[in-house]
């Protein structure tokens, strides 16, 4: 068992939503993030919930765990009590299965490739690394094949056996006695657990489990144009693969940290650029930041607070689409607050001519209270 409700540690209920679980996820990963959090235990917390995560988010793995109270398929194993070794409630789902219709459900052989479980984790990017993409080396602990025994879980190859009890099957055909008569039903080998082979000294580095848990470096290429909160799936970076099965699968979640000065919205950017009275009236030429350094607007005369500019070409670069968005540039005409002598004779110059004249919004506006 679980030694904390997962549904309890995501804070939701269990009747959650897949949407849900995953806007639970987000908000738990943030607030524990180890880079960002200043919670007690922010780190252990942290894992918790991506445990907690990767098995509600898993329709298999959370429907085995409402059953059972953990992740793993049928914990209880085969051969139950009472039901002599005939795969627990299996038994009976076999015998239902037989006089009711559909037969003896598929099963997949406990010796077939099997791909290895997929990993999540979480990752704080800058702003610049986000948009530009970057690559970076991390550690993550995962198992891997043991490269003492190759995976076999064995010390020695001559310590592994063809299982005497199922001849190598994995299976076993148990007979039941049932109000219906005298039933037969195949059934997981309870001596060697489906795997048709038996092992005598077990590896002493993975302890016959044929794979180690190890906190490998890899790096990681991030594409140009990553979002905050977007997943980038990784091949092959998860758990190793049981019985020569492939690798699953790394998963990392984006946390993108906001810039000083630019706003983002998908590949495109914004700008808010102060200008003088000066500039906006009689109109000018400025110099404007852009991620990819600085460029010449052409501001015209009049020009009012708010307007704005568009830079096509100058936003983000989308690596998965090819797509480069455009950065919008918002003026913001700023008051002076400190006047010189000089400045403040021109200002009342000013203030003596009629500066409404030929303006369409004071015009409404006296139009409007004039009614």
């Amino acid at each position: 068992m679980a030694e904390r409700d997962y549904y309890e540690i995501l804070g939701i209920n269990k009747n959650a939503t897949d949407e849900e679980i995953k806007k639970a996820y987000r908000t738990m990963a943030k607030k524990y993030h180890p880079d960002v959090s200043t919670e007690p235990n922010a780190t252990e917390k942290f894992k918790e919930v991506q445990k907690a995560y990767d098995c509600l988010s898993d329709p298999e793995k959370r429907k085995n765990y409402d059953t059972y109270g953990t992740e793993e398929p049928n914990p209880f194993g085969q051969g139950g009590a009472g039901f002599s070794g005939a795969g627990g409630f299996g038994g009976f789902e076999d015998i239902f299965s037989t006089f009711f219709g559909g037969g003896r459900r598929a099963s997949r052989s406990p010796n077939a490739p099997q791909k290895g479980r997929d990993l999540r984790i979480s990752m704080t990017l800058s702003f610049e690394e986000a948009a530009f993409g970057v690559k970076k080396e991390i550690k993550i602990s995962r198992y891997k094949t043991c490269s003492k025994c190759g995976g076999s879980g064995a010390e020695s190859p001559s310590d592994i056996h063809t299982c005497s009890r199922c001849n190598g099957t994995g299976t076993v055909i148990v007979e039941q006695a049932t109000i219906l008569g005298r039933i037969q039903t195949q059934s997981t080998c309870p001596n060697c657990g489906g795997t048709g082979r038996t092992i005598d000294h077990k590896c002493s580095a993975c302890r016959g489990e044929g794979k180690v848990r190890n906190d490998d470096p890899i790096t990681i290429n991030i594409p140009s144009g990553i979002d905050d909160e977007q997943t980038l799936r990784v091949p092959l970076q998860g758990d190793a693969g049981v019985n020569g099965g492939p690798n699953g699968d790394l998963f990392i979640t984006f946390r993108v940290k906001d810039h000083e000065f630019f706003k983002r919205d998908g590949n495109d950017v914004s700008l808010e650029m102060p200008i003088t009275f000066s500039q906006a009236a009689l109109g000018a030429s400025i110099e404007v930041d852009t991620l990819t350094g600085k460029v010449n607007l052409k501001v015209p005369a009049g020009t009012q607070s708010g307007t704005k500019f568009r830079l096509a070409g100058r936003g983000i670069k989308n690596a998965s689409t090819g797509r480069t968005g455009d950065q919008f540039v918002f003026v913001k005409v700023v008051t002076p607050t400190k006047l010189s002598k000089e400045q403040t004779e021109l200002f009342t110059k000013l203030s003596k001519t009629n500066e409404s004249a030929s303006n369409s919004i004071f015009e409404k506006f006296k139009k409007f209270f004039s009614k």
